[in-house]
């Protein structure tokens, strides 16, 4: 036993209430933005939303069920909803991505007149969902992603989301300059207001499975390590966070979250904007899968996994399980 005075960290653990008092990280309800995925019927619309099987208790969404589901969100006082869509014909350059009668549009108007201000409304945008060949831009001769021709869709995109009613657009492309396209895009089209979230650290990872079967965007051929980034690199991220700041983006994100907790806690500590961190898709069906099994405490893993991803830095993150977390917490 000690023989002088000495202070004792388990004095402050001893109770939940010294816990809670103690506790130098928390997680809210604001801080969480749910992913929603919607998709267009072969006439238009669908009777039912359908689940995705790799992902437990995610659906595409029909334009009635996301609705529904948005205004649970909402009230369960999410911080934002990101919207991907699926559209019902897909081509080379992903004509749908920014048709005004689109499936997202159509449902970023939906959720612009049914939950206003309530919470934030975020369009990711890229080309890999509305693409037949799965990339995230237009395609050269020899099937490489032209990176220019694909600023000026981008823009475009923008720009329809905008007037669609997104208060946020949310590039996720890694092309070169897509933030600074995109600003000018919105700036000249009477959108100034409008917030870009750039997918800044976006790597090129295992973990966007279960992602490419619920958006049906995975690649035709090849990969996309031409664009994401190597997951062996972060001073690489950060040279792409700045860059993008450069440009005019107001929030950054890294993709994945758990993976990369170092490369949050450095981009967190680097810049002086809203920093984001994705809990992709993979992250989130190893946790179901293995709660299914018996293997692990489904909810206390959930919010160590969150918490976890707010204490390295994150101010804000994307899960699949917002809504549910955020009714928990209120």
């Amino acid at each position: 036993m000690s023989t002088f005075p000495v202070s004792r960290p388990r004095r402050l653990r001893r109770t939940a209430a010294l816990r809670r008092l103690a506790a130098e990280t928390a997680l809210h309800p604001s801080d969480l933005v749910l992913p929603m995925f919607v998709k267009e019927g072969p006439t238009g619309g669908r009777a039912e939303p359908e689940p995705v099987p790799s992902m437990p208790g995610v659906v595409q969404h029909t334009r009635d069920s996301l609705r529904k589901a948005a205004h649970e969100a909402a009230d369960a006082g999410v911080g934002g909803i990101i919207l991907f869509g699926i559209p019902a014909v897909k081509d080379g350059r992903g004509s749908a991505a920014d048709d005004p009668d689109g499936i997202v549009q159509r449902a970023l108007r939906d959720l612009a007149a049914d939950v206003g201000d309530a919470t934030v409304v975020m369009a990711d945008l890229c080309l890999d969902e509305y693409t037949d060949h799965g990339h995230c831009g237009m395609l050269t001769a020899d099937g490489s992603v032209d990176n220019d021709a694909t600023l000026r869709r981008y823009g475009r995109i923008a720009v329809a989301q905008a007037e669609a009613g997104a208060h946020v657009v949310a590039p996720s492309g890694m092309m070169d300059g897509q933030v600074g396209a995109i600003r000018s895009a919105l700036d000249e089209a009477g959108h100034g207001s409008v917030v870009i979230l750039a997918y800044s650290a976006k790597y090129s990872s295992a973990f966007y499975g279960p992602f490419r079967d619920a958006a049906e965007c995975a690649p035709r051929f090849g990969d996309r390590s031409g664009y994401q980034q190597d997951p062996a690199n972060s001073d690489e991220a950060l040279r792409e966070v700045l860059l993008d700041l450069g440009e005019g983006a107001d929030m950054v994100m890294v993709k994945p979250a758990m993976a990369y907790l170092d490369v949050v806690r450095r981009v967190a500590d680097a810049v002086h904007v809203p920093v984001g961190a994705y809990q992709v898709s993979g992250e989130y069906a190893m946790v179901e899968a293995a709660a299914a099994n018996g293997w692990l405490d489904r909810d206390r893993v959930i919010m160590e996994t969150l918490t976890g991803i707010r204490r390295a830095g994150a101010d804000f993150v994307l899960t699949y399980w917002a809504a549910e977390v955020a009714s928990r917490l209120r």
